[in-house]
């Protein structure tokens, strides 16, 4: 299992179409990948989940990926947070 945290740093933050990047990259893999905000944890591969988790810019979220390929899936997520999602 891996644990990352790291913070969201586009304007929108985890609002509509990063929201979708995000999800859909989640979904490529077979791991399980939840976000841990507060006291919340978010099925990161639920859109509906994610849009209504409130992540906005600047939010500090915990990545939680669990499986075989968790290594993989962390590296994607993580580029493609820091990458603010192409904006």
């Amino acid at each position: 299992m891996i644990k990352r945290e790291i913070t969201i740093t586009n304007k929108t933050g985890l609002h509509a179409r990063p929201a979708s990047m995000f999800v859909q990259t989640a979904g490529k893999f077979k791991s399980s990948v939840t976000i841990e905000k507060e006291d919340k944890t978010i099925n990161a591969k639920s859109i509906i989940s994610v849009l209504s988790g409130g992540i906005g810019q600047g939010t500090k979220i915990t990545l939680v990926i669990d499986g075989e390929d968790e290594q993989e899936a962390e590296k994607a997520l993580v580029e493609l947070i820091e990458s603010n999602f192409g904006e």
